[in-house]
């Protein structure tokens, strides 16, 4: 990656690379978790760059979640399920295409195991809530195109990008995992928002895709902090490793997928931020 320093913060540095299209970063017991879509598997890396890999054939993996008993959550895209790995097996827990007009995106999972589930439409995409049953309800309409989620250190509320939008919004979360008093968290941001993490001050990093960028935008829009990755396309981001406060940053060379088949340029960064990670995921 070739980045720019914006503060004092350490240049970023590679952790690992390799991949065609690295989504979903997630950091749980030790290791950053991340999809490669394209690749159809699921990778984990420890903080020494040592990789596991997880493969899911004939699935696109994206969103992935982890319940309270620890098993995995994945989003499988194009087939628009929900896969389930206990740390043996692979198996389909939820068919959402009755309940979405878009291939899958990406999730967040709460303390009570329910997975929010963005469907991608550009105009009128939805959010799904899976719960531990296999109940889904739409939960949220009319998104453009949501993206990355992410729910607050208080568990009050859920914040997604919405990509064609370029926009943050917030959601209320009920007692009851209804999703209401939807509100604009940041508007008019220099690029599509892809994923986001939350961090201990209320800020939100950012992969802003077509600008290169990954971005801390604060509640109204202000930008705090930026990490410019010259020509590069910001994927997607998590907060980790010691005291999270090490930020993963996921990238890519193009921005469309289908120019991506059968590439090895995605990879994954790291740098130390401010302020810890906060919330969910």
């Amino acid at each position: 990656m070739t980045a720019r320093q914006i503060s004092d913060r350490p240049v970023p540095t590679l952790l690992t690379a390799g991949y065609c299209l690295g989504e979903g970063p997630r950091w749980f017991e030790g290791l950053l978790w991340f999809s490669d879509m394209l690749g159809e598997a699921v990778h984990t890396v420890d903080l020494s760059g040592s990789v596991t890999t997880l493969p899911v054939p004939g699935h696109a993996p994206s969103g992935l979640g982890f319940r309270p008993d620890g098993s995995l959550l994945i989003a499988s895209t194009r087939s628009r399920q929900v896969l389930r790995y206990d740390g043996e097996t692979v198996t389909v827990v939820a068919d959402l295409a009755e309940l979405t007009g878009a291939d899958l995106g990406d999730m967040v999972v709460d303390d009570a195991g329910r997975a929010y589930i963005g469907s991608q439409a550009r105009t009128d995409g939805v959010i799904v809530r899976l719960d531990g049953d296999g109940a889904a309800t739409v939960v949220a309409h009319g998104l453009d195109f949501p993206n990355g989620m992410a729910i607050t250190e208080d568990r009050a509320t859920l914040i997604v990008a919405e990509s064609t939008g370029r926009r943050l919004t917030a959601f209320t979360i009920g007692d009851d995992g209804a999703l209401r008093d939807r509100r604009t968290f940041a508007d008019g941001l220099d690029g599509p928002p892809d994923g986001i993490a939350i961090d201990a001050g209320g800020g939100v990093w950012t992969a802003l895709t077509l600008a290169h960028q990954f971005q801390r935008v604060v509640d109204g829009g202000a930008v705090t902090d930026r990490i410019d990755i010259g020509d590069r396309i910001a994927v997607a981001c998590a907060l980790g490793g010691p005291e999270r406060r090490m930020l993963f940053l996921v990238s890519a060379t193009d921005a469309y997928p289908e120019r991506l088949v059968g590439t090895k340029n995605s990879c994954v960064d790291t740098t130390i931020v401010d302020l810890p990670g906060a919330g969910l995921p």
